[in-house]
């Protein structure tokens, strides 16, 4: 749920109400009683990032990042390991009669 400025234009008095966006906006002034209120157009609460060494990708969720450690190619080392491995298991065929 957001939270919303109000002014009130009989008596200048502004402040913040939390509710939701469905409610009717508030008309009534809590300073004054009248039905003065209006609600402002604010710029909302934005996310600043200040300093260095902020990335996108530093508050990934955790799904993500095993997807992404998925979609990596694996390293060279461990298919070279295997390729090895598959010509030692294979036996070599003798073509000399004896």
């Amino acid at each position: 749920m957001p939270t919303y400025d109000y002014v009130c234009k009989n008596c200048d008095h502004e402040w913040e109400v939390f509710h939701s966006m469905k409610q009717k906006p508030i008309r009534k002034c809590p300073e004054c009683g009248k039905l003065k209120a209006e609600r402002q157009i604010g710029a909302g609460g934005g996310i600043l990032f200040k300093g260095a060494g902020f990335y996108e990708t530093d508050y990934r969720s955790a799904s993500y990042k095993k997807a992404a450690d998925a979609d990596k190619p694996k390293s060279e080392t461990k298919s070279d390991s295997k390729s090895e491995s598959k010509s030692s298991d294979s036996k070599p065929t003798s073509t000399s009669s004896e």
